[in-house]
């Protein structure tokens, strides 16, 4: 109640009348003193529940998303928005990777490249945008993309032992996904939080870079070795539709180059080779927070990555052996010991 005393209202005693009880007046000072009591319970109460809401998640909704076409679909744990002819984001930003995988629909088959937490059934969201069979590739392994894959008969993989091992599954990762904090709001029905883990999947068939995936009706899908996030991270593009899928290579949010797999000098190579395919592309299409983003921003994120590898730009400590490095609107969550010079 203390909280609330400078919005406090002062409620005059009704005057007695020793002729009668005023069983009216009675009645409008305890109607008062309820509104009074709800004036002050109400902000303590909306206080409280902002207080248990993770900070990553209070400017949701993004406002880009506003000048994309949502498409409707019956799972609240995802939005879908279309973000060219047959090409459909699958949102998740429920958790704090606001993971994004990408269905991408041929006159023959479709590709869903990436799939996601696992946390929400992606196949019955892609059932409902698509009738034609689906491929599933991953644009590398990570447990946040590879999360429905168990849910597809057919998973293309790139031959790598990174990908080998991350295909039998993993739950340390998975069990850290949905940590206090992690999660906006509710997860949804019938999800088991004690049991959730990456399950395995099985490698249809392994492929490299320049491999193509024909969808039909012109749609084809050529894979780029993209090494350095993971080693087995990939982009796809679509050359007749401009369409580059970066993966976790590009994102407009903090990259995340921490981590005991990732190889820094690959990394840059292949921000260089993305960067040489600008000319070529109308839209990127990265893997988490936002999903379009405009071809200029691949050549600068070269520029950026250089910048701070030779010791420029702002640096913070990001808990325990991690940094984040800011340079001209890019940031790079970085291993302590990785800001050294290019060779």
């Amino acid at each position: 109640m203390l909280a609330c005393a400078r919005g406090y209202t002062i409620i005059k005693r009704a005057q007695h009348n020793p002729t009668s009880h005023n069983q009216g007046g009675i009645v409008s000072f305890c109607k008062r003193l309820a509104r009074l009591l709800l004036i002050c319970l109400v902000p303590a109460s909306l206080a409280a529940q902002n207080k248990g809401i993770p900070e990553w998640c209070k400017p949701l909704p993004r406002p880009e998303y506003k000048s994309l076409q949502r498409v409707p679909i019956s799972d609240p744990w995802f939005e879908v928005y279309k973000v060219a002819p047959e090409v459909y984001a699958i949102y998740e930003p429920h958790q704090a990777e606001e993971t994004i995988s990408y269905l991408i629909v041929g006159t023959k088959q479709a590709l869903l490249f990436d799939s996601g937490m696992g946390i929400g059934n992606i196949q019955k969201v892609t059932s409902q945008l698509t009738k034609h069979f689906i491929v599933v590739l991953n644009s590398h392994t990570h447990n946040d993309h590879v999360g429905g894959n168990w849910q597809f008969s057919t998973i293309f993989g790139m031959n790598t032992a990174f990908t080998r091992a991350n295909a039998k599954g993993s739950r340390a990762d998975a069990q850290a996904e949905i940590a206090p904090g992690q999660i906006c709001g509710e997860l949804p029905a019938g999800f088991n939080p004690k049991t959730y883990a990456a399950k395995p999947w099985h490698i249809s068939l392994f492929v490299h870079d320049g491999f193509v995936v024909n969808l039909g009706g012109g749609r084809k899908l050529e894979i780029i070795a993209t090494p350095g996030h993971t080693p087995d991270a990939i982009a796809l593009i679509d050359r007749a539709s401009g369409l580059l899928f970066t993966g976790d290579t590009y994102y407009p949010a903090p990259i995340w180059l921490y981590r005991p797999e990732t190889d820094m000098d690959a990394y840059v190579a292949s921000a260089k080779r993305l960067a040489a395919l600008a000319p070529q592309v109308k839209l990127v299409l990265g893997a988490h927070n936002i999903p379009v983003a405009q071809p200029d921003v691949l050549p600068k994120l070269v520029d950026a990555i250089q910048a701070v590898r030779s010791g420029k730009g702002d640096v913070k400590a990001e808990g325990t052996g991690k940094a984040m490095h800011t340079f001209q609107g890019f940031q790079f969550l970085l291993a302590s010991e990785s800001k050294k010079g290019l060779d």
